[in-house]
């Protein structure tokens, strides 16, 4: 058929039940991306005679004959307008953004009216990133960015005019001709031992290159989290098992030479299972006489207590709890719990294999192009689990469209290394949007039991936390996850006697891994919550409660978990409580509808700027004779703004502007080692090893150095510093419904020197959406059988543009000593307060507890609104008094 791309004709052949979004991306049409299968995202927005179309769901033959534009081929305006703005991150949501823009005819000067149209208008664009504050600000025609500056500047990214154009490559972005595709047949059971397979008659299929079973697994046990000591987490899983573990495990794999075809030939494998008891309960999987997941590893495995299910505990006590409760004048104890929560990046987990001069073990090599965080750590298990010489990896990222800490899990890449090798051919995989769901990590649920007691001057006298977390089929990141959420909530505040138990185990459920913010959001929605109801118990102001008891310079960081590499090197929290205080109180934001209940919160949180034991980078840059700057880091731009900042750090020490900073990242092949971007490192490792590479070759170059000229400098991620963050929330309740509406978001964040500001209140806000939609929208959700049962975004419901209030934010002055050029990390830190303000919110609006999240509107009304025995509403405009006393244990 005829059609005009972009303002070239093509004659193009598609297959029957193609969509146009894959007929124009193998055609080499890279701005249009794909997010989803559904029409949920916006990612593929395409302008079809000029009226903005979600073309994956349109049918390819209906665009015969039309005018198809992309962000690649439509007028200057909008792209510009966005380019000004700064309005994107990770960026793959862009050019859909921009397509569907200029199709609607917004100037990006008109309020059209005010907000309800423009959310109407945008309801079909999906960005995970950013929070919409910038992206509305490109409607509106602002000006957020300039092209270079200084450290201190908003200068915007280095991509930023490909990026709105659609022309920055992510990982599939590129030529896939001669490769085959790989599609999984997932298990239908929660646990089960596999008995047979018989794959006759998928191999007899024409195009199938094989099919891939537990009989052609390497035997080697590893963990799917990537860190920088392999040992810090369970090696319990493989490549492919006889033994399944949750719904959506892989059973085997189909090579293909069209995914099409790999996805029809999967249904042709007949399989027989031996089904296994499940359990999908943690509380109920470490019970006596459930079946044990992993009973059949050993202690090689580092699997705290199999028997049991716990995939890692800890118990630890400073102090005389039971002393400093019994002697308080107040105390309140109780259990409050979080859900699964998906990632939703945009980009989906993908992979692309190929073999360079003949592939490994004939004098070749492995080249993987992968949207990772952590491409060293991904190349260094690769080579652990098949045996290969690290040297005959190359694991390298182009553009990651979001991660978020999923992409610190290393999800596809075995499984196509695997493919590659067994048959010789290029492979490439892209997890569906379902497979994120179903098969992907999730944010791991909690249960966390909490008492505080304070003295009559709301002294703390103890603190007791019980956590229990849901690790999911395998361990990955559970043990990382459990002590980070209990080391840094502890310390945050000053008590004498604390205790902790934790205990993070298996279920026959999809599988839990890393996610924003570590575990402090989970562990951080039960202990401010708690804290929240000791203040009214004390008869104290919640933020005088807090101001009494956090920590202050000079102060030991205290946990039961002995974590002694953090510091208190700068100070920021005061000025933070300050901050958010006084915009809660200045009566900005939102009027609540009438007859709805109102309710203020405010909550804290604390994180150290990189994880414990290290985190290493090095890096590169060099002057060529030409003049141009090269700067090389191991560390991936996924909308975390590293790409940015690492240029600005360079030209400051180089003292060139910042736009003449050519800068090369995230590829195994160009530097000796980088831990990866998680944990908030960007900045502060891969950061600070540009930045030292850059002073030494400026030091060359006053000594007389003539060109061309080259450095490397490393960090190690040792002495870390604690950085802070406060949010605020004011929120309204409709008591008909349960309707939770927040009315005015108020984020400051204690993160040194302000490298960038753009850029950082870009993170804070889409910190700030990303929990709220956790706290109000976000679960994924189980059957009785374990299997997720919302495997779409439209029935998952992450934020859409009319979900989030526009958040004020704020930067504690402060300049950290340690970190580089005085700053310090705040990538994750601006999530983990959030659910709790919300919650403690409601709470105050409503008088009773809010315990578990989502805060789902029927949720709401049934626990503060529904009639009791006799009539009577539950709301009673009090914290419910069987959590408090005044005196003792509750």
């Amino acid at each position: 058929m005829l059609i005009t791309v972009d303002g070239r004709a093509h004659d193009l052949d598609p297959r029957p039940g193609q969509c146009l979004r894959t007929l124009l991306r193998e055609s080499g049409v890279h701005a249009v991306k794909k997010g989803c299968d559904t029409g949920d995202c916006g990612a593929c927005s395409v302008l079809v005679d000029g009226v903005p179309t979600h073309s994956c769901v349109l049918p390819a033959h209906r665009a015969e004959g039309a005018d198809v534009r992309t962000a690649a081929g439509v007028p200057d305006e909008v792209p510009a307008a966005f380019a000004r703005a700064a309005g994107f991150q990770c960026g793959f949501c862009t050019a859909g953004m921009v397509t569907t823009v200029t199709g609607l005819g917004h100037a990006p000067c008109a309020r059209d009216g005010g907000p309800a149209p423009r959310i109407a208008a945008m309801k079909g664009n999906l960005c995970r990133c950013t929070g919409y504050r910038a992206v509305e600000d490109a409607l509106d025609g602002a000006r957020n960015a300039c092209a270079a500056g200084g450290i201190g500047s908003p200068v915007a990214a280095p991509a930023t005019e490909r990026v709105v154009r659609g022309a920055e490559p992510f990982t599939l972005d590129t030529d896939l001709t001669g490769c085959a595709h790989l599609a999984v047949l997932r298990s239908p059971h929660a646990h089960a031992r596999i008995v047979s397979i018989d794959a006759s008659r998928a191999l007899a299929m024409d195009g199938v290159v094989a099919v891939l079973t537990h009989h052609d697994d390497p035997d080697v046990l590893f963990s799917t989290a990537r860190h920088q000591r392999r040992t810090d987490d369970p090696d319990d899983t493989r490549v492919l098992d006889p033994v399944v573990r949750y719904h959506g495990q892989r059973v085997a794999a189909v090579v293909a030479e069209s995914e099409a075809l790999a996805r029809r030939a999967c249904q042709l494998i007949e399989v027989r299972y031996e089904v296994l008891p499940s359990v999908l309960d943690p509380e109920a999987a470490r019970a006596p006489g459930a079946p044990a997941i992993h009973g059949d590893k050993g202690p090689e495995s580092r699997i705290a207590d199999p028997a049991r299910n716990v995939v890692a505990d800890w118990f630890g006590e400073v102090g005389d709890v039971d002393a400093g409760i019994a002697r308080a004048a107040h105390t309140v104890t109780g259990t409050w719990s979080t859900s699964r929560v998906q990632h939703t990046h945009l980009e989906t987990h993908a992979v692309i294999v190929r073999h360079v001069d003949g592939g490994p073990r004939v004098g070749g090599s492995l080249d993987i192009r992968s949207s990772t965080q952590v491409p060293f750590l991904v190349r260094d298990e690769l080579a652990w689990i098949f045996g290969l010489d690290r040297d005959e990896l190359r694991v390298h990222a182009a553009r990651v469209g979001g991660g978020f800490g999923a992409k610190q899990e290393m999800i596809v890449e075995d499984l196509a290394v695997l493919a590659a090798l067994r048959t010789g051919r290029d492979v490439v995989w892209e997890y569906s949007r379902a497979e994120q769901f179903t098969s992907a990590t999730v944010r791991h649920p909690y249960r966390t039991t909490v008492t505080v007691a304070c003295d009559d001057d709301g002294r703390l006298t103890a603190l007791e936390l019980d956590v229990l977390s849901d690790a999911g089929a395998y361990g990955g990141h559970s043990a990382g996850v459990m002590f980070h959420s209990i080391t840094e909530s502890v310390e945050l505040y000053r008590c004498p006697a604390k205790r902790v138990t934790a205990e993070a185990v298996y279920t026959t459920t999809v599988p839990s891994g890393a996610f924003r913010g570590y575990g402090l959001g989970e562990v951080g929605f039960a202990l401010e919550s708690a804290l929240d109801e000791l203040a009214d118990a004390a008869g104290l102001d919640p933020v005088e409660l807090r101001r009494r008891n956090v920590v202050r310079p000079g102060d030991a960081l205290v946990s039961s978990a002995g974590d002694d590499e953090l510091a208190l090197s700068s100070y920021g929290l005061d000025h933070c409580l300050d901050l958010v205080a006084g915009a809660l109180a200045s009566g900005r934001g939102e009027t609540a509808p009438p007859g709805w209940a109102e309710g203020t919160g405010i909550a804290l949180c604390m994180i150290a700027t990189n994880p414990p034991g290290g985190h290493h980078g090095s890096a590169r840059v060099e002057i060529t004779a030409d003049g141009t700057v090269h700067a090389y880091v191991g560390t991936a731009e996924f909308g975390n703004g590293t790409a940015t900042v690492h240029t600005q750090i360079v030209a400051e020490a180089l003292g060139v502007p910042s736009d003449s900073v050519v800068l090369h990242a995230s590829d195994t092949a160009l530097l000796t080692h980088d831990t990866g971007a998680f944990g908030s490192a960007g900045t502060v490792v891969g950061g600070r090893a540009l930045h030292r590479a850059a002073t030494r070759v400026a030091e060359l170059l006053r000594a007389g150095a003539h060109l061309p000229v080259s450095a490397e400098g490393c960090a190690d991620g040792l002495g870390r510093q604690a950085a802070f963050t406060v949010q605020g929330v004011r929120v309204a309740v409709c008591p008909d419904t349960g309707t939770v509406k927040v009315l005015h978001s108020v984020h400051a964040v204690d993160a040194g020197r302000v490298l960038n500001p753009q850029q950082l209140r870009g993170q804070v806000e889409g910190g700030v959406a990303q929990a709220l939609g956790a706290a109000l929208y976000e679960q994924v959700m189980l059957d009785e059988t374990g299997a997720v049962t919302n495997a779409t975004l439209r029935h998952y419901h992450p934020p859409r543009m009319g979900d989030v209030p526009r958040t004020e934010v704020f930067f504690a002055d402060t300049v950290e000593p340690e970190g580089v050029l005085g700053a310090k990390s705040m990538s994750e830190a601006p999530y983990c307060p959030v659910a709790a303000a919300v919650g403690i919110a409601v709470r105050r609006a409503t008088g009773v507890r809010q315990d578990l999240i989502p805060l789902t509107p029927d949720l709401v009304w049934m626990r503060s609104f529904a009639p009791r025995d006799g009539g009577s509403p539950a709301a009673t405009g009090r914290t419910p008094s069987a959590a408090v006393s005044t005196g003792g244990r509750a």
